[in-house]
C-alpha cells in the first residue's frame, strides 16, 4: 500500500509550514503536488493534471514547469535516507509534449548514493505510460538546521 509523503520533511527535520512551489500546501499559488511512495518498488509517486495556467507551447506544458515536476520528484527520493539534500545539477530529457488537462504521474527513484551524494532520476508519463520527459539529478545533503535555520517559522 502506497505511503503518503508530505513536504521536505523527515523523521529529523520538521517544518512548521511548508512553501515549496511544487509540494508545499502553505504556498497559494503553488502546484500542491503530492507524492506517494510504492515501498515495493522504492519509487515516489504523484498524479496530477496541469491546468492552463502551466501553459508553454498551446495545449501543453511549459519546460521550466516539467523541470520543477521532476526535481521534485527527484527531491523526495532522499526521504530513503531521511537527509535533506539540495539539486547540485540536473538534466531533462524533453521526449515528447506534456500535455495541459491530461491525467499524468511523476515518479522518482534512486539511482546511487556516494556519502553526501544522492544521485535520482524521474520520469513524467502519461496514461498509456508513455515517457513525456525524464530527468537525472545529483543531490548534496545538507545540515538543514546551519543552512536555512534561522528562515524557518517556529
Amino acid at each position: 500500500m502506497p505511503r503518503k509523503i508530505h513536504g521536505h520533511e523527515t523523521a529529523q527535520h520538521k517544518l512548521r509550514k511548508n512553501y515549496c512551489f511544487a509540494c508545499g500546501p502553505d504556498n497559494p499559488q503553488g502546484m500542491h503536488l503530492k507524492f506517494t511512495l510504492d515501498e515495493a518498488r522504492q519509487t515516489f509517486i504523484c498524479r496530477f493534471r496541469l491546468s492552463k495556467r502551466y501553459t508553454g507551447p498551446p495545449g501543453h506544458c511549459h519546460g521550466g514547469i516539467i523541470a520543477t515536476i521532476l526535481d521534485d520528484a527527484m527531491g523526495k527520493v532522499n526521504k530513503l535516507h531521511h537527509v535533506i539534500a539540495l539539486t547540485k545539477e540536473m538534466t531533462v530529457e524533453y521526449l515528447k509534449p506534456v500535455p495541459l488537462h491530461q491525467p499524468l504521474h511523476v515518479e522518482g527513484r534512486e539511482v546511487s548514493v556516494h556519502g553526501r551524494q544522492h544521485i535520482n532520476a524521474a520520469e513524467i508519463l502519461n496514461e498509456k505510460n508513455e515517457v513525456l520527459a525524464r530527468s537525472k539529478g545529483i543531490f548534496i545533503a545538507i545540515d538543514p538546521e546551519k543552512m536555512f535555520g534561522k528562515f524557518v517559522e517556529r
